[in-house]
């Protein structure tokens, strides 16, 4: 499980560096489907108007699919067919 939950972290900071690749590639403001895009796979993005470096983003994505990633393995786990001798 610990490390189902790495790879959940993992997409999250992935999600983080492909945002800002993406803005630094194109404008710095985001329309409309994109800008639902990034509040969905990046939270943090809704806190546009704070100054906040890519490092602090990367760290709080990660830990923020890590949460997301420990609830849904833990609820995996819970419904997982039983395995019959």
């Amino acid at each position: 499980m610990k490390l189902r939950i790495a790879i959940w972290a993992g997409v999250g900071a992935l999600a983080a560096v492909f945002w800002a690749l993406w803005i630094s590639a194109t404008s710095a403001n985001l329309h409309g489907i994109a800008w639902i895009m990034a509040c969905v796979t990046c939270p943090v993005s809704l806190l546009g108007r704070y100054p906040l470096s890519f490092y602090v983003v990367l760290v709080v994505n990660a830990g923020t699919y890590a949460v997301v990633g420990t609830v849904v393995e833990t609820i995996r786990r819970c419904y997982r067919p039983l395995k019959h001798a």
